[in-house]
């Protein structure tokens, strides 16, 4: 079934693999996946120990998901059943020995036999600190102790950011990295040592190729030479300029900027804030939630609730109940523009698509807080 030589792979004493897959199309494969494979020949086993695991029919999935509740298992398949399901995906595997002794790995055994406990089989899972990748990187880490050197990281000034390593695997998907930039805070900026980028699987199978282990006086690489065990070409995924998010938002404010100029009439612009500020105010409320409601603390802090502001959950309610509460307009006109003013100083980096979202929403704002500067102003423009 499997067009492979490594599925038949004999084996003399027990060993260890680290399992490194390539990307998915779907948004929790995009990244890749890591797993370990044991073969105890005495036993006749060779299994596939994977943190990833998770199930969509778990009652209340996207809530428990959304609030940073959801829990990840440890899972255990044969290497064969694990292989066909990446065989199945077309995606590729690449499989490298880990050069542990017998007491590493003796010690990695009990580890797992701890792990597969029912108090410790599931896991709180955290896309940068605890994943299915981490998990691996922290057995070995025990496993091996003091005698694991990690090679030198590289200057401090030139280390990336989370975000910067996540990015890489967007490329192409340009909507969900613009969601992706969206809804991660200032935690997705920080500088990601040689340690940390191991929450991505092939940083991960990078990093521990360039380790040793100290072994009776010598360095030997923790990590035999990759061996491709499925070949498939990554998926590659075409973009478009015209159907990208910042040309869409940026046609959107220049049909804004052409109907705020066209319509001068009290009625036609209720009804173009009252669905302007209705879609700015589902996006206020999230900024709300993940800052305030999650434990994903890599959406917490996030800076882009500064445009989006519960301010604009305020301007909307002013449009519904027919209020002259300018005053709301005014501080969303100044909060975004403010923003737009500091932009290359804040401490998050902040997608590009969202310049144009930011300008809707001051051509707006200004127009409805009746400045005496603004020609565009209609006065009371509130009532009908």
């Amino acid at each position: 079934f499997l067009p492979i030589a490594a599925n038949s792979q004999k084996v003399a004493k027990e060993e260890v693999y680290l399992l490194t897959c390539g990307p998915g199309t779907e948004i929790y494969s995009v990244y890749g996946h890591s797993a370990l494979r044991v073969v105890i020949p005495e036993k006749n086993s060779d299994t596939v120990y994977n943190w990833g695991v998770f199930d969509f029919s778990t009652p209340n999935f996207a809530w428990r998901f959304a609030r940073g509740k959801l829990d990840y298992s440890l899972g255990v398949s044969s290497y064969e059943g694990f292989l066909r399901e990446y065989y199945m995906e077309k995606r590729w595997v690449v499989s490298q020995k880990i050069n542990l002794d017998s007491a590493q790995t003796a010690k990695l055994f009990v580890l797992l036999e701890e792990n597969l406990k029912p108090e410790n089989i599931n896991y709180r899972y955290d896309f940068f600190y605890d994943d299915c990748s981490t998990r691996i990187r922290d057995l070995l880490e025990k496993s091996v102790g003091d005698d694991l050197d990690y090679p030198p990281d590289i200057s401090t000034n030139e280390l990336p950011t989370f975000r910067d390593l996540i990015s890489k695997y967007e490329k192409g998907y340009v909507w969900r990295r613009a969601g992706i930039d969206l809804l991660i805070g200032t935690g997705g900026d920080k500088k990601a040592s040689f340690r940390d980028r191991m929450f991505l699987p092939v940083e991960m199978k990078d990093g521990l190729s360039q380790t040793n282990i100290r072994r009776e006086g010598k360095m030997i690489p923790l990590l035999a030479n990759p061996a491709l065990v499925l070949d498939f070409e990554p998926p590659v995924v075409k973009t478009n300029m015209l159907t990208g998010p910042f040309f869409i938002f940026g046609l959107l404010l220049i049909i804004c900027i052409g109907l705020t100029g066209y319509f001068r009439g009290k009625k036609a612009n209720n009804i173009i804030d009252t669905v302007i500020f209705s879609l700015f105010s589902i996006l206020s409320v999230l900024m709300i939630f993940f800052n305030l409601f999650t434990d994903h603390q890599q959406l917490k802090s996030n800076l882009n609730i500064i445009w989006l502001s519960p301010f604009v959950i305020l301007c909307l309610l002013s449009l519904v109940l027919k209020k002259d509460w300018r005053i709301w307009f005014r501080i969303v006109f100044f909060l975004s523009v403010g923003f737009l003013a500091f932009l290359g100083f804040l401490p998050q980096d902040i997608n590009n698509s969202f310049v144009p979202l930011i300008g809707i929403l001051i051509v707006r704002s200004s127009v409805r807080s009746e400045f005496s500067w603004n020609p565009l102003t209609i006065p009371y423009l509130t009532q009908l």
